[in-house]
């Protein structure tokens, strides 16, 4: 089949096919050529288009035009990767609306106060605070806690209004919300550290300080991940960018700066957090415990 030719106006971004059709731009049989591919019911874009996380919100709201970015989705919109390119798009329309199944698209309905809509990338969405109090809600799991915390690192919501808005919130998952806002500090580099911040807290070892500034004198020597200040002993997650050779001899510097500092350091991988029993007595007899 000849490739179609490809109109300014349905080059970039997403197009009703049945529009462009009427418009005269392409014909039914091009459509299902392969210049074009279909994203949902009568929802296209270029082959040539990245699909993206983006790009598939920017078509399910194409295809209900009464949906508002939610979820996981909302958060990708805000520039937090909490969903891949081919992960579930997730939209809420009115109560009063019936849509047909479509697969790859999580449609659920519930009312949105105007307060908590917000337009990013000329698309409807929830705002950032909305959008944190969904994810504490609705994600089962350490994901949650993990969700808040890179909700908050990313700059675009804070800590404090995120729990006022979940101590005010009612209705299914609220309680819930609190508690994993409770728990989020916002402070985590990695979903990683979040997770090992939350077997420490569980662990019943005392609270360690999160994002520490060792300091020797008036020195900066470095900033650690997790620390004991009392104990000079530092925790740190050590993930795969740790072992680029640039990083592994930045890293190597800095243990030795610490070292000389009087601290202890107990590294830790991604291996470790499956053996938390074991994990957590490295720590301990690092502490002295």
């Amino acid at each position: 089949m000849r490739p179609a030719a490809v109109p300014d106006s349905v080059r970039s971004g997403v197009f009703r096919g049945s529009s462009a059709v009427r418009a005269g731009l392409l014909t039914r049989r091009q459509l299902d050529g392969p210049t074009w591919r279909r994203l949902w019911r009568d929802v296209y874009a270029h082959a040539d288009v990245p699909v993206t996380h983006e790009l598939r919100a920017e078509a399910a709201c194409l295809l209900l035009p009464d949906a508002v970015v939610t979820g996981r989705s909302a958060a990708v919109l805000w520039g937090v990767e909490l969903a891949g390119p081919m992960d579930d798009v997730e939209v809420t329309i009115p109560p009063s609306s019936s849509p047909r199944r479509h697969p790859g698209l999580v449609v659920r309905r519930a009312s949105i106060p105007p307060e908590h809509r917000w337009r990013r990338m000329s698309l409807p969405v929830t705002t950032s605070l909305a959008t944190t109090l969904r994810l504490a809600a609705a994600i089962p799991g350490d994901d949650a806690v993990v969700a808040v915390d890179q909700m908050v690192a990313s700059g675009v919501v804070d800590l404090v209004p995120i729990r006022a808005l979940a101590a005010a919130a009612r209705g299914p998952g609220s309680s819930r919300a609190r508690t994993v806002c409770a728990l989020a500090d916002g402070l985590a580099g990695s979903p990683q550290e979040t997770r090992l911040r939350l077997l420490i807290l569980r662990s019943g070892l005392p609270a360690p300080v999160a994002q520490f500034q060792v300091m020797a004198g008036r020195e900066r020597v470095a900033r650690v991940d997790f620390a004991w200040p009392d104990r000079k002993v530092a925790v740190e997650y050590d993930g795969l960018w740790h072992a680029k050779d640039e990083q592994f001899a930045k890293d190597r510097r800095r243990l030795n700066r610490l070292r000389a500092a009087g601290w202890t350091v107990v590294f830790v991988t991604a291996g470790h957090l499956y053996r938390p029993d074991d994990l957590i007595a490295e720590i301990a007899a690092a502490l002295g415990l």
